[in-house]
């Protein structure tokens, strides 16, 4: 049986935490989609034209909260993913509540806090990337030991 080492385990710890942030972040995202794509985009479009903005970019609400939480799920282009959610939650919390947003609520939060948790969940991703346990890193993983095989052959011919 292998054993693990502290800086194996703390390794696997973190990577475990970006899994469970990767797919809270997403899931929760997706119903959001899900709920979106099912009513249609009509009024997605109408609400931005009545904010004065171009109706065509109802399918950036699409794109950030259906197309960014798969990717944020499998942890595949998890960078552009994340950056795409946490713009989309910017211009979520600009469209809806603006400054008014921080206003507190009958419960003491602020009426904006899930905006927020999904916005800078959504940075935390940015910064640490997937971690290990993700299709990334199966890719990653895959490509390296194409090449260290190329590396090996090139070696042995010569």
């Amino acid at each position: 049986m292998p054993v693990c080492n502290q800086s194996d385990l703390k390794r696997l710890q973190n990577d475990i935490g970006l899994l469970m942030l990767r797919l809270s972040l997403g899931i929760l995202m997706l119903f959001h989609g899900i709920s979106k794509i099912s009513g249609g985009i009509d009024d997605i479009k109408l609400d931005l034209i009545d904010q004065g903005l171009p109706g065509v970019m109802a399918y950036g609400v699409h794109l950030g909260e259906t197309v960014a939480p798969i990717l944020i799920i499998v942890g595949f282009l998890i960078r552009p993913a994340a950056a795409i959610l946490a713009f989309t939650m910017i211009m979520a919390v600009y469209l809806t509540d603006g400054l008014g947003g921080f206003a507190l609520n009958e419960h003491g939060g602020i009426e904006i806090e899930l905006n927020l948790l999904y916005m800078f969940g959504a940075f935390t991703l940015c910064f640490t990337g997937p971690g290990r346990l993700s299709l990334s890193q199966l890719f990653y993983r895959n490509k390296k030991s194409q090449v260290n095989t190329h590396e090996k052959e090139l070696a042995s011919s010569s």
